[in-house]
């Protein structure tokens, strides 16, 4: 179920559609980004909306998910990230490693917190 459930967000993620990642996305949701911390679901669709809107024909993915900790309400995973597209109409990509928790509120899970950076060195 977790597995599905960061193929369904990192899908959501690449349609760049808020409608759907936001069933996807916790009501209390924090994420941190390189330019910032966004907290609460207004906050997050603003930060999610912005890169929308900056990149163009993006792809994205997750990759080398690793399960730190997982029960029937909370679980924890680190991950690695690409995505490639357009800025400017200039071909651009990058990537770097996250951090995700998830909550599973009456049996839907769901995003509550994120911290996306660079690849260690």
């Amino acid at each position: 179920m977790l597995k599905e459930f960061m193929q369904e967000y990192a899908s959501a993620l690449a349609s760049q559609d808020w409608d759907k990642v936001s069933p996807l996305i916790h009501e209390k949701a924090c994420v941190q980004f390189s330019e910032g911390t966004y907290i609460g679901k207004s906050q997050v669709k603003t930060a999610f909306e912005r890169a929308f809107s900056l990149i163009e024909d993006e792809d994205y993915a997750i990759s080398n998910i690793h399960w730190v900790e997982q029960s029937d309400s909370v679980a924890v995973c680190m991950f690695e990230f690409a995505w490639s597209g357009k800025i400017n109409n200039k071909p651009a990509k990058g990537g770097g490693r996250g951090t995700s928790v998830l909550k599973n509120e009456n049996g839907v899970w769901q995003l509550l917190v994120e911290h996306l950076g660079p690849n260690a060195t």
